[in-house]
């Protein structure tokens, strides 16, 4: 790292710089690692026990929500976490995060009902999403960019290992004490969390006097919610499909594009708007975010239902079925790192998601083929190709946009790329929730009629009670799940593809050699 300008220095004389020894930046490394961990875990912990929460409180045709309502709180709030940041600093909004992850997954623990659950699972999103963003922003502010590929790295693969140990732990907590320590193990975790970040994480703060974008705010949290409402329709009303003549999904639909066409108008004559459009100019940053886009309405979506796929249609265990998720966690693992070192070592960043694009379109398509009785070691390495497309092109493309704008903007820059991410995965979640609900509801209702003797209706099936099912019944439920999930992903595969052609036109910026804080005379770079 270099040391800053004496006109950056000289910009922000009024208040001492934070010197960034290596001790320094390792120790704020550690903290974020932790917090991101938290937010992470939260989005895979549900998914082993998933069949279980939505059988015992009676929501099998609304589960998509449980995942849903988490993605789409993360994403409302991404782009307020990533503002706020750069107007104000980013240690405080780092530790309300905290504390709102934590509260909620407290909520998430005590309900007694799934729409209570539901409203628990936001709060915890509202938390997460901070800590996603802030974490990101917060390396490349101590970090230079030609150096972070070593920090993002490990960032990386945090995601792969949560993806893999959250279903283990759900599955743990599930057959054990219970589901709901899945939420209250945060608890613990977030305290110290928020005591270590509060000794560990010393950031400057400050003030701005450009006018908050409150409009524009509240426009943001309009038009993410109706995005996703109207693509989770049909599970909220409890229809058979989409119906376009209902005046509710029309009068929705219609309030949603008002909203959207308003945010652009107030992000346009905003003094400070809360996602400059202008970022929409830099094509590196539309490149990557139309690549952040389809990963997240693709990736997202085949993982989250697979823990439950596992547990019906093959009789794995809860527990059983976390351990089988391995494989991905290898794979994002080894890619993830690996790339970050190379990027490190060479400069060079744009190949690693051109491949990782190709293999996650390899590996969707693969996905169409799974089947009951299909072979463990089979489905692992179609899952370990999914981690190895995951690792090598989430965190590469937050880098090249970090890397490609302002300093100044580096948390609204980040924060933006990541909304438009979670909103393609709350979107791609809810079509696919959908479509997979529709097809497995009425797959179920041709063998197991709602209200026939013995209680098992097609509403409150849970994987204990399916394996206890005489012949052939038993049967008939596994296929319903398989002939169900595998076709689903179909609709995935030119998403993929999409992204993959979008990653072709992605330019390969020189890796700046200066951190973000010392750019903006925040900070001294200690060699």
């Amino acid at each position: 790292m270099t040391e800053p300008t004496p006109a950056l220095v000289e910009h922000d004389a009024g208040r001492a710089p934070v010197v960034l020894t290596q001790r320094t930046i390792w120790i704020i490394f550690g903290a974020l690692m932790a917090s991101m961990f938290l937010s992470s875990l939260d989005q895979s912990i549900v998914g082993t026990a998933m069949p279980t929460i939505v059988g015992e409180l009676d929501g099998v045709e609304h589960q998509g929500w449980l995942i849903t309502a988490y993605i789409l709180a993360i994403a409302v709030v991404m782009p307020l976490y990533g503002k706020v940041g750069d107007v104000v600093g980013r240690r405080w909004p780092f530790l309300v995060a905290i504390a709102l992850f934590t509260i909620g997954s407290a909520g998430s623990g005590f309900a007694q009902t799934f729409p209570e659950l539901v409203a628990w699972r936001g709060v915890q999103g509202l938390g997460g999403g901070g800590l996603i963003i802030l974490s990101q922003a917060i390396i490349a502010d101590i970090v230079p960019a030609r150096e972070r590929g070593k920090y993002m790295g490990p960032m990386g693969a945090l995601f792969g290992i949560s993806a893999v140990v959250g279903p283990l732990l759900g599955g743990w907590f599930t057959e054990g004490p219970g589901w709901r320590w899945s939420f209250w193990v945060n608890v613990p975790v977030g305290i110290a969390a928020i005591v270590v970040s509060w000794f560990a994480l010393k950031l400057p703060s400050h003030k701005d006097s450009k006018p908050f974008d409150y409009l524009g705010a509240i426009l943001v949290v309009l038009a993410t919610s109706g995005i996703v409402l109207v693509t989770s329709w049909e599970s909220l009303v409890g229809g058979s499909g989409y119906d376009w003549s209902d005046g509710r999904l029309i009068g929705l639909v219609v309030a949603t594009a008002v909203a959207i066409a308003l945010f652009i108008v107030v992000e346009l004559r905003a003094t400070d708007p809360l996602i400059p459009l202008r970022l929409f100019r830099n094509s590196t940053f539309t490149v990557a975010t139309i690549i952040g886009l389809v990963m997240g309405m693709g990736m997202f979506s085949a993982l989250a239902f697979l823990p439950t796929f596992l547990q019906m249609s093959t009789g794995a265990g809860v527990t059983e079925s976390g351990f089988l998720m391995l494989p991905m966690m290898v794979g994002v693992m080894l890619t993830a790192i690996g790339s970050g070192l190379a990027i490190t070592k060479t400069g060079r960043y744009k190949l690693f998601p051109i491949v990782g694009l190709a293999i996650t379109a390899a590996g969707m398509v693969w996905l169409t083929t799974i089947t009951g009785d299909m072979s463990m070691v089979l489905f692992g390495a179609m899952i370990f190709v999914l981690g190895v497309g995951l690792g090598l092109t989430m965190q590469t493309i937050v880098l090249a946009v970090q890397n490609s704008v302002d300093p100044h903007e580096i948390g609204v820059a980040t924060s933006s790329n990541n909304f438009f991410r979670e909103i393609g995965a709350a979107v791609g979640t809810a079509l696919f929730s959908t479509i997979f609900t529709t097809k497995l509801t009425s797959n179920l209702l041709a063998v197991l009629p709602a209200g026939q003797d013995g209680g098992d209706s097609a509403g409150s099936l849970t994987p204990s009670a399916v394996a206890q099912l005489p012949e052939p019944l038993h049967t008939q439920i596994v296929d319903a799940y398989t002939n169900a999930l595998a076709p689903s992903f179909w609709y995935l595969v030119p998403l993929v593809l999409v992204g993959l052609v979008a990653a072709l036109f992605l330019k390969e910026v020189k890796l700046s050699d200066t951190a973000g804080m010392v750019a903006r005379g925040e900070a001294v770079a200690a060699h």
